[in-house]
């Protein structure tokens, strides 16, 4: 995620020559007369991505290609029209041509002379002693990719402006579907109808609008090819996009939510508890979400965003507020959702009064647990085996069913569980153990496959998370706040609905436990269950 402005400190080593060799090389490619073939000066949005991508690894030594980087790609998500297109031709350009390969540490006197790499523009950038220095590769490859030819042309009709108006034209020719790079190298546009492309090995492709690349367009397979292809040449890649529907499972939203430590991410989120649908916050996200683009103007943005949104708001959002929503459908609001995060972390004592909701699996969804407090705290507790939510796939295709017994058990001994709710699919004897051991009015089955139950729950948590009053918060867990996003309405007789997945892909069990959990929580307040005050600690 992008830092707060203040934050934007660059305290690590990086190709500090990159930036300042776009600078000489790169050209505005659009604009007025007095802006055109100017010196592409980046924004600072754009600088801190720059320097980000190409950081290196203290410990780094020559002879190293992607090992000496500290991160193997990059994923920026920025709104519409903020400049990503133009500013990936540059990085694009320096992968060509430029100082993109790390060459050692700089001693006093090291400079980097483009005479010496082919370039007659005479520009020359003096190292600082201890600089990361960089190089050329010797025979770039190079990829711009998109769903189609018109989407490449984001970044391909900027860059090859660059080399015919700039100084780029020294190093790279312009040539019919590809332009030419020193040693042969070269720089392809790819959708994935060019299968024949696809097998060749790279050492940079540039992935754009990974936000609509899904299994469905056949873009994952794209992207997962140019992935292998790009680590068998120690090369690196980025993508670019603007914010995904969550519904589509696309390659940005799996990118996001990877657990890989080695993936550097942009993405200016707006303020939690900002209104897309109301102008006057609107303005405030779009300000925020555009900060430093100078070229932007803010009414014209809102002239777009206003008439979209009359007929499709999450894309009106998504395109300009930079915020991951859902279409059509989605059960709740996920910025309202984010909105209730505790703003510091909280610890819940021991013996502290909770309920819990467990939604089981087997083999294929996931078995979450959640707990609330009497305050309206919600959150995922974590026990001696991490986090009480599984994924099948991290144990071999099954929920650890002896690991949630033993969770349930420490919960149990940690906290004063007033009330349990279970929804019991594939569970029944568990949860009929579970009864035995704790009590048949502390553990209590809760089928969420009833409709008029389920609606009203699910109506209950949508209340409270909205309302202004409301005294709900919950931890910010990551997992939930996915599995919010991921949760659609699918509708029963009589206006109501249950929750369904948006796809097989995209999980709601942990959405699901919160909601039986906050049931549970006003099962046990209306019915006057929780014990007296003095009987708990609540630490804020």
């Amino acid at each position: 995620m992008a830092p707060k402005a203040d934050a934007w400190v660059v305290d690590f080593p990086t190709l500090w020559v990159t930036p300042e060799w776009i600078s000489a090389h790169c050209i505005v490619p659009d604009g007025f007369g007095f802006l055109r073939r100017d010196p592409f000066e980046m924004y600072d949005w754009q600088l801190w991505c720059t320097l980000n991508h190409y950081r290196v690894k203290p410990r780094a030594k020559v002879g190293q290609l992607a090992t000496a980087f500290y991160y193997r790609r990059s994923q920026i998500v920025a709104p519409q029209k903020i400049g990503k297109g133009p500013w990936s031709a540059t990085i694009v350009a320096n992968e060509g041509a430029g100082p993109a390969v790390f060459d050692g540490w700089a001693e006093a006197g090291d400079v980097y002379d483009c005479a010496d790499h082919g370039c007659g523009c005479g520009w020359v950038y003096e190292y600082e002693p201890g600089e990361a220095k960089g190089r050329p590769w010797p025979t770039p490859l190079i990829q711009i990719t998109a769903t189609s030819e018109d989407q490449t042309d984001n970044v391909y009709r900027p860059l090859q402006a660059m080399v015919k108006g700039g100084p780029l034209g020294e190093l790279m020719k312009v040539r019919e579907g590809f332009i030419r790079l020193p040693n042969n190298g070269r720089i392809d546009v790819v959708t994935s109808s060019a299968q024949s492309r696809l097998g060749n090995p790279i050492t940079f492709p540039l992935q754009d609008e990974t936000g609509i690349w899904t299994d469905t367009n056949k873009m994952r397979k794209v992207a997962d090819t140019q992935r292998r292809g790009v680590a068998g040449m120690s090369g690196r890649s980025m993508e670019t996009t603007n914010a995904w529907d969550p519904s589509e499972q696309s390659v940005a939203q799996t990118t996001s939510e990877s657990q890989a430590k080695d993936i550097f991410r942009f993405h200016r989120l707006p303020p939690a508890g900002l209104s897309y649908t109301v102008k006057a916050e609107r303005r405030r996200i779009h300000a925020h979400v555009y900060a430093g683009s100078k070229h932007i103007d803010l009414d014209s943005i809102e002239g777009e965003a206003a008439e979209i949104l009359e007929r499709d708001p999450g894309q009106a959002e998504r395109f300009f507020g930079n915020r991951i929503v859902a279409g059509m459908g989605s059960w709740i609001d996920g910025a309202k959702w984010d909105a209730r995060k505790i703003k510091r972390p909280r610890a819940v004592p021991k013996r502290t009064q909770i309920v819990l909701g467990f939604d089981g699996s087997d083999v294929d969804d996931w078995t979450a647990l959640r707990a609330e407090t009497r305050d309206g705290f919600q959150f995922t507790p974590v026990t001696l085996g991490g986090p009480t939510i599984w994924n099948p796939a991290r144990y071999n295709g099954q929920v650890p069913r002896l690991e949630v017994h033993a969770a349930l058990e420490e919960v149990f001994e940690t906290f004063d569980v007033i009330r349990m709710y279970g929804d019991p699919p594939g569970w029944e004897s568990e949860m009929d153990a579970w009864a035995e051991k704790y009590g048949e009015k502390r553990v209590i089955r809760w089928e969420t496959y009833r409709p008029v139950q389920m609606h009203a729950a699910a109506e209950r948590m949508l209340t409270d998370v909205n309302k202004a009053d409301s005294e709900f918060t919950h931890d910010g867990c990551e997992i939930t706040k996915i599995h919010m996003r991921n949760a659609r309405k699918a509708p029963r007789p009589n206006q109501r609905y249950v929750l369904a997945k948006a796809s097989q892909q995209q999980k709601i069990d942990s959405a699901v436990a919160s909601i039986i959990t906050h049931e549970a929580a006003g099962d046990v307040t209306a019915a006057d269950l929780w014990k007296s005050e003095d009987a708990y600690v609540y630490v804020r």
